[in-house]
């Protein structure tokens, strides 16, 4: 137990003593992680929007400008008529435009003449059954006065398409960026057991094993990849929340998941992705040393 205790100071040593190459790694780590982490809170932001908008039943059929609301009603009666609509509720452009000033505020619209109002009546429609969801339209299209209706199949597919996107982007930018961070940090623990070849040359020729060899160097790549990890965390949680911030004081209709509810998860994959990272690249670096005798490795 004391022998394992003195590998691992060892090792926390070798990251001190390296500092310079060990924040190179620490750095390329961290840029790692926090990019493969905004991809993929991105890219499950987006998948849950695609299910709710999946599981929402609701549609938007608008009237054709020039009806007048009495006409709209009897629009309406004709739309509950079909077998798999749920319910018809009238949504007149006059509650739309009020809704888009409650949003957006009365400055933008206060040139705009209440009379000329640019925005169609509506009906919000629920089905009984999405599976008849286009079967359903092509009903309500059928009638008189339907100017168009609100496609949500579309918006769920373009969010569906972006969402495949952001994970074939987000698989590159891990591959590219694990491949580089392997590097770094093999280099790194390549610089440590250089300056310390004289002591492995010693304890390989007093019989040492290779395991008690190369303890030191996995802790310091391990080391490494736990600090990454704490950094990115941080560094996500603080990226995550000012993008947040700046879809709300825009408006624009984004509800994000709270950094909260992912909070765990995101630590979780952090610490054991920085780890992995950090142990694979002092397994892969020692490797070669640890087939060489004592002078060989001093190149004797």
């Amino acid at each position: 137990m004391k022998g394992f205790g003195y590998l691992v100071k060892e090792g926390l040593k070798n990251v001190w003593v390296n500092r310079i190459m060990s924040i190179a790694s620490i750095c390329v780590l961290v840029s790692c992680l926090v990019l493969t982490g905004s991809a993929t809170l991105f890219s499950v932001n987006v998948s849950e929007m695609v299910d709710q908008v999946g599981q929402n039943n609701e549609t938007t059929v608008y009237i054709k400008d020039g009806y007048s609301q009495l006409d709209a009603v009897y629009i309406g009666k004709e739309i509950e008529k079909i077998s798999n609509v749920n319910s018809v509720t009238f949504y007149s452009k006059d509650d739309a435009i009020l809704q888009f000033k409650n949003q957006l505020g009365d400055e933008l619209f206060s040139q705009i003449d209440e009379d000329k109002n640019p925005l169609p009546d509506a009906f919000i429609v629920v089905m009984d059954d999405l599976e008849k969801y286009d079967e359903t339209v092509a009903e309500i299209q059928k009638i008189d006065g339907v100017d168009s209706v609100l496609n949500r199949r579309d918006f769920a597919e373009k969010l569906t398409n972006i969402s495949h996107m952001v994970n074939i982007i987000a698989i590159g930018i891990v591959i590219v960026l694990v491949v580089i961070s392997l590097f770094i940090i093999a280099n790194t623990i390549r610089a440590t057991m250089y300056s310390r070849r004289f002591e492995i040359s010693i304890m390989k020729s007093v019989g040492a094993t290779n395991s008690f060899v190369r303890m030191p160097f996995l802790v310091e790549g391990m080391l490494i990849g736990l600090i990454s990890a704490a950094i990115s965390v941080g560094g996500l949680a603080l990226l995550y929340e000012g993008i947040s911030q700046v879809f709300v004081t825009t408006n624009i209709p984004f509800d994000f998941i709270p950094f909260t509810n992912v909070l765990l998860p995101v630590v979780a994959s952090f610490v054991v992705a920085g780890m992995f990272v950090g142990f694979a690249g002092s397994f892969l670096s020692i490797r070669k040393y640890l087939k060489m005798e004592g002078n060989e490795i001093l190149g004797w």
